[in-house]
Formats: structure tokens, sequence, C-alpha cells
């Protein structure tokens, strides 16, 4: 791992167990008292994204669930920001081309480096707020009630989530649940609500996803 990337991941966990707040350094975590930690999120205005092609719809209440994705790119071993950038622009170019719709459909995605960008228009804005969330379009039935967060890479049978991804997904769930008063029980697979193979072994990972994500809030 780059030592930038093993720094990151040092600080982020201390700052999930409350022991630290790291602002100074890119994608660490910052401490809000005894609230969630809140992770650094690159904005669509960061990573450069395209204009949306319509209007994204808001809707005026929280969400009540988050909704675990991966996105099916390749395993990269480019832990960089810069490639985190990159996989946001390939998602949002597969979205807006290739379906036709008016955004990237994930509300936020985790590189594999442990990088977070925003992904559709106004969903750091709204999380921020933690009072309303833009309308989605990542799981049939679940676009107007769960914040849509997917994973970069493809997490079939025998694949292993990087642990900076990992760390920053726990991080970013806390603060996600901990804004929006999400139970930390209330994490859930593309899965669990169609027939898909997304999000791999991720779904099977949700238990722990739950666990860690409850004791970081109470931490």
């Amino acid at each position: 791992m780059h030592p930038e990337n093993a720094l990151r991941r040092r600080l982020l966990i201390a700052g999930a167990a409350g022991l630290a707040a790291a602002g100074a350094v890119p994608g660490t975590a910052q401490a809000r008292g005894a609230e969630a930690v809140e992770p650094d999120i690159d904005s669509t205005g960061t990573w450069n994204a395209r204009p949306p092609r319509g209007t994204i719809g808001v809707l005026r209440y929280r969400p009540s669930r988050i909704v675990v994705h991966h996105t099916v790119s390749a395993n990269t071993s480019g832990f960089s920001r810069a490639q985190a950038h990159a996989h946001a622009h390939w998602v949002q170019d597969l979205h807006l081309d290739k379906n036709g719709w008016v955004d990237t459909g994930y509300h936020f995605l985790v590189s594999r480096g442990g990088w977070i960008t925003e992904g559709r228009h106004g969903s750091l804005q709204a999380l921020t707020g933690g009072r309303n969330f833009v309308l989605g379009s990542h799981t049939s039935g679940q676009n107007d009630q769960a914040i849509g967060i997917a994973c970069e890479g493809t997490y079939h049978a025998g694949a292993v989530p990087p642990d900076a991804q990992w760390d920053v997904l726990v991080a970013l769930c806390a603060y996600v649940c901990e804004r929006y008063g999400i139970p930390s029980a209330r994490l859930y697979g593309h899965k669990d609500y169609g027939e898909t193979l997304c999000p791999g072994v991720y779904h099977d990972l949700l238990p722990r996803l739950r666990e860690e994500v409850a004791a970081a809030r109470a931490a």
C-alpha cells in the first residue's frame, strides 16, 4: 500500500474509534464531538463530473436505509485519488451514455484505495444537511427510500475487498446513518431487492458491516 494511503487508513481507524480527528491529510476523517466520524468526500465539482442531463429530484424527507453495491469494474491495484476520480467518471459515463439516466445512479462511491466520491449531484449537500436526499437510480423499488453506496471493483466469489475500501465504507455508512437517523441494522445489499449478484461477497459481509458501523457510531 502507498505510504499516504497507509497513513490515511491509520488516521481513519483512529477517528472511527473516537481517538483522533485528522483534517489535514486528504481523505482522512474528521471527528465532531460524539458524532460519527465525517469522512472526506470529493464532490462532483472536485472530480469534475459532467453536468446532469435534466433535473435531479430532491426528496423532502430522510432515507430509511442504505443499499450497498459493487460497480463490476476492474479490481485495479491503483489506489490513488486520481484513480478514484477516473472510476467516478467511468461510472457516470456508463450511466449517462449507456443507461440513459440523468446522472450517476449511486449517491456515493468508495474506491479500492479508500477515497470517497459523490456520485449523483446534490447528494453531498443533502447528506450534510441531513433533512432530505436526492432521488437515486440504483435499486428498483428503493430509489426513493435508500442511499446507494457503490464499491469500486468486482466482488464475485473469491474476491476480497481491500482493507482501505472496507474501512472507509464503514466510516461512510456510520456517517450516513448518523446524519439521517438510520439504524445501523438497516444496511442491505442490492440483491436483497432483486435478481442480481450485486454486491457479490459484500453481501456476505453485511452482518460484519452492520456490527462495525454500530461500533463506530458508539465509540
